[in-house]
């Protein structure tokens, strides 16, 4: 095996790391979205739920008189 065969499979298998890492890196990236995505609707109820009674307490406060 030449020089030249030696530096091309080592090419080769840095490019092939390359794309093993990016492709890690993304799927990285949407398991955070999605934690991220439930995350937001928690605290979206959470601050529903919380509106909700602030007003059914006004209500109820305005027909306690």
């Amino acid at each position: 095996m030449g020089m030249k065969d030696k530096f091309q499979d080592q090419s080769e298998q840095w490019q092939e790391q390359a794309k093993q890492k990016a492709q890690q890196a993304r799927e990285q990236g949407q398991q955070r979205g999605q934690q991220r995505g439930k995350q937001g609707e928690r605290m979206r109820d959470e601050e529903t739920e919380r509106l909700q009674r602030e007003e059914q307490d006004r209500f109820d406060q305005d027909y306690d008189v």
